[in-house]
């Protein structure tokens, strides 16, 4: 199954007109910042309107925008692995097994390993390449993401939504690198959405937040009863920032798709890179199936160098990518991977390409690369 371009963009435009259809005469066209923690109680006091913990107005509204780019129920966290950590409370208990990809982010396995093994929590890991053929008898959820991160490799989703219905195991897939506006996973079979909106949903680094998907409404229950009790939930301030970036998101991925795919292709054709990998380039071998479920190859570049120390002369003479563990802002940035134990060669940097003006970004890349020759 593809995108559905034309439901994306119906999608697009009942997010970006959300409050506009709820308005009346002298209301404000920007949605209104509410930093309220407790609210007036009557004797039969409204659920959402009891705690902040609880549920917040701005809160509220941003889930809603989510909600309409998901065409799923959303709650909103406070990071992207707070979103993780309620959809785990939310699916196992105790003794269950829940399968992660070897090579994706390494902070998934991390808490499994560290805190859900001491309550009987079984992970089992697959690297990317091999989990179509992964055993899921016994798997109480999987959780894939695609493209994976850092290596970007593209997964069929579809398929082992498929597989994953047959063995009665749950899906979760983290779409932090597409969002909503590239690609679809329930739409594609899985039963739930992770995503980390730190990044390109927000937009401009200035944030910590998360959303988890689904159209499951007791999975949701149970979602928001562990952001509740576990205090997870974010604050009104970076909720408001968060619909702000939302109603430039389309624009910006564009930006920075194009950005990327112009990088890619100047990188692929230089001597001193090893290797490339995007799944917009067509001898990507993730190309054809990116083609079929994402709407863009994204803004992520994998890009190999000899060694770390021409990895890091590549960033440091291009003058264009500042140094940062996290993708998806204006600026473009760049992270050598290696250093956070990912399984990938010491002069692997991953790329996130900005909305910076093409032309001088390019001429900045080549600067990089020249200083390589």
């Amino acid at each position: 199954m593809s995108l559905n371009p034309t439901e994306i963009d119906r999608r697009l435009f009942a997010m970006l007109h959300h409050r506009a259809h709820q308005i009346g005469p002298g209301d404000s066209i920007a949605e209104p910042l509410v930093p309220a923690s407790i609210f007036h109680l009557p004797d039969d006091p409204e659920p959402d309107r009891v705690y902040g913990r609880v549920a917040n107005p701005t809160v509220q509204a941003a889930e809603a925008r989510l909600a309409l780019l998901e065409d799923a129920r959303t709650h909103l966290f406070s990071s992207g692995m707070a979103a993780y950590s309620a959809t785990i409370l939310a699916t196992i208990k105790s003794g269950d097994t829940v399968l992660v990809l070897g090579d994706g982010y390494y902070a998934v396995r991390h808490m499994l390993a560290e805190i859900f093994s001491a309550y009987n929590v079984e992970m089992v890991t697959c690297p990317a390449a091999q989990i179509m053929d992964a055993a899921l008898d016994g798997v109480r959820l999987a959780i894939l993401e695609t493209p994976t991160n850092p290596n970007l490799d593209v997964i069929d989703l579809a398929a082992f939504a498929r597989r994953c219905q047959k063995a009665d195991c749950l899906l979760a897939v983290d779409n932090t690198v597409c969002t909503a506006l590239t690609q679809q996973p329930l739409d594609l079979g899985a039963d739930i959405v992770i995503s980390s909106d730190t990044k390109a949903a927000a937009g401009h680094s200035d944030l910590l937040l998360g959303h988890v998907s689904s159209r499951d409404d007791d999975l949701m229950d149970r979602v928001h009863r562990a952001r509740t009790l576990a205090g997870a939930i974010p604050g009104a301030f970076d909720a408001w920032l968060l619909v702000r970036g939302l109603e430039t998101l389309d624009i910006r991925l564009e930006r920075m798709a194009a950005n990327a795919g112009r990088v890619a292709a100047l990188l692929k054709d230089h001597a001193s890179v090893v290797s490339v990998r995007y799944p917009g380039l067509a001898d990507d071998p993730a190309f054809a199936l990116a083609g079929q479920q994402m709407s863009s190859p994204g803004f992520l570049i994998g890009v190999t160098f000899a060694d770390a120390g021409r990895a890091s002369r590549f960033v440091e003479t291009s003058g264009v990518f500042i140094p940062t563990t996290s993708f998806g802002g204006l600026h473009s940035s760049a992270d050598r991977r290696a250093r956070w134990g990912d399984d990938v060669p010491d002069g692997f940097l991953r790329l996130s390409l900005g909305c910076e003006p093409s032309a001088p970004l390019l001429q900045s890349v080549e600067k990089g690369l020249a200083a390589l020759s």
